[in-house]
């Protein structure tokens, strides 16, 4: 807890000097004089033909590739044991299921939205829009852009660092990789996951078309992976194992129910990832369409593809081990096919976790892209690349800064701290504004409309709301405190460039 909390402080401290650096240190701004930055206050969101320079090559195969990859990545394969630890056996999987359904209903929100808005961004033009741009939509949206600029590069670097810490199973089985590993010295992990990240960063700077055929590559890794576990557990599938509850409280008590929260937290942040084809909507073919597919069709596969290995896992292997053990997939395969699988296996699930980092990265990539067009961050953001039709500048700057935290940190547990930071602004703020755009806009606005509104709303809402309290005390109050330091840099720089809730003072 200690470490957690120093980490997410030290997040919002450098973020905040950042965000001070580049909001008020803007050359070009303030090259400007306060008259000229008033009269073309949208002289950047003007040239919204910008936005026609990307390239809409993704279809839904890509897409739902992109989504699929995201959501694995290195999590499920090391969240298993604390799931199983939280909630004592094989009523794990019920958290799995909790997880699977609020992503489904949350899911519906994110449909919903990024069928009527397919703009590159994703929440960010969501949040805009359904609080108005020109007033509370402004600081909404600067917030979740204030929140992405630790959060989404800090994800990465987690991924990036998972993959180098679960490499270390390979470590073990081989010499001359020790021998390597060794000759980096205490901070091999960290350079292994800066490794990573650059090769990331150079798979995708290119079209967007060809990123899309590299993510169903990634796609066949990760669902081919899962599929072979699900396969060798049912070979050896053993009831009595899988749902042995006999250590397990199912008295539905407030204990039950505090584990289950706790599980869910961990579980959810796994399915983390369904909205990522929201980011790239501006470059989706028939985006109406295609991004409410991808969504539903990444969840449910996704949910499928957990289940079935979570109950793989438990046929072959005890929960109390399970419990235990940081490399259970591998531990897994090596009890099933045997030590040489084993090493197969987890090469596997570290192309696994590079795919989880690509999609990452790319849908990362694209927010700041999405606020320089709107204005509302760096123009030099907004730049598209001349011949490969990507936002190059973005990509780099995202880049380079998951590149900055996987070299300074090493690998804790950041699952709660990002979920505190995302369940109110993003989730919880999404599911009110879909709410006030639907009383707002005409009903043809939407392309997609969910089943049974506004049930699956309201169930997301309370959803986030519960695993944003199941956090903790620490993330909760971290992640406020962020939200606070957010809320005094943009009155700070509104205040500066003389825009709401400062407009008046200009006149």
């Amino acid at each position: 807890m200690v470490a957690q909390s120093g980490a997410v402080f030290g997040q919002a401290v450098i973020t905040f000097l950042l965000c001070f650096a580049l909001l008020f240190c803007d050359n070009e701004t303030k090259s400007r004089s306060l008259t000229t930055i008033r009269q073309h206050r949208g002289w950047v969101r003007d040239d919204m033909s910008e936005a026609g320079k990307l390239e809409r090559g993704l279809g839904l195969v890509e897409a739902t590739s992109l989504n699929m990859t995201f959501m694995v990545g290195i999590g499920p394969f090391v969240v298993i044991p604390f799931v199983i630890q939280a909630m004592h056996g094989p009523l794990s999987l019920l958290a799995w299921g909790a997880g699977a359904v609020l992503a489904l209903f949350d899911g519906c929100i994110w449909a919903e939205l990024g069928a009527a808005m397919p703009e590159a961004g994703g929440s960010y033009v969501f949040l805009r829009e359904a609080y108005g741009p020109g007033r509370w939509g402004r600081l909404l949206s600067f917030l979740f852009i204030w929140q992405t600029l630790f959060q989404g590069p800090l994800s990465i670097a987690s991924g990036a660092l998972g993959f180098a810490q679960y490499s270390s199973y390979l470590t073990e089985k081989s010499s001359w990789l020790a021998g390597i590993v060794g000759a980096l010295g205490s901070h091999a992990e960290n350079v292994i996951a800066g490794a990573v990240i650059v090769l990331v960063v150079v798979l995708l700077y290119r079209r967007i078309s060809e990123i899309g055929r590299i993510s169903v590559v990634f796609s066949v890794v990760v669902v081919g992976t899962i599929l072979w576990i699900i396969w060798g557990g049912a070979r050896h599938f053993d009831a009595h194992r899988v749902f042995d509850f006999s250590s397990a409280d199912a008295s539905f008590s407030w204990l039950f129910f505090a584990a289950l929260g706790h599980g869910t937290v961990q579980t959810i942040y796994s399915y983390l990832g369904y909205y990522n084809v929201c980011n790239l909507g501006g470059e989706m073919t028939d985006p109406q369409r295609n991004i409410p597919r991808a969504i539903f069709i990444s969840i449910l596969g996704i949910t499928a593809l957990y289940l079935g290995m979570q109950a793989s896992v438990l046929s072959v292997i005890p929960w109390k081990e399970v419990a235990g053990s940081s490399f259970i997939v591998s531990t897994f395969v090596e009890r099933v096919y045997g030590s040489q699988w084993a090493t197969l296996a987890t090469a596997l699930i570290l192309l696994t976790a590079l795919g989880s980092v690509f999609s990452a990265t790319l849908g990362y990539s694209r927010v700041p892209y999405a606020a320089a067009l709107d204005g509302n961050f760096f123009s030099i953001f907004s730049r598209v690349h001349p011949t490969k039709r990507f936002p190059g500048v973005s990509l780099v700057a995202v880049g380079a800064a998951a590149l900055v935290f996987s070299l300074a940190f090493s690998l804790i547990s950041v699952i709660r701290a990002i979920l505190a930071m995302r369940c109110i602004i993003q989730f919880v703020g999404q599911g009110v504004g879909l709410i006030l755009l639907r009383r707002r806009w005409a009903s043809d606005r939407f392309p997609f409309r969910m089943w049974l509104y506004p049930l699956p709303v309201v169930v997301a809402v309370i959803g986030w709301v519960g695993i944003f309290v199941s956090t903790g005390r620490t993330p909760m109050l971290a992640s406020l405190a962020a939200a606070a330091a957010g809320i005094l840099v943009y009155l700070g720089r509104a205040r500066w460039l003389r825009q709401w809730p400062f407009e008046e003072i200009a006149q």
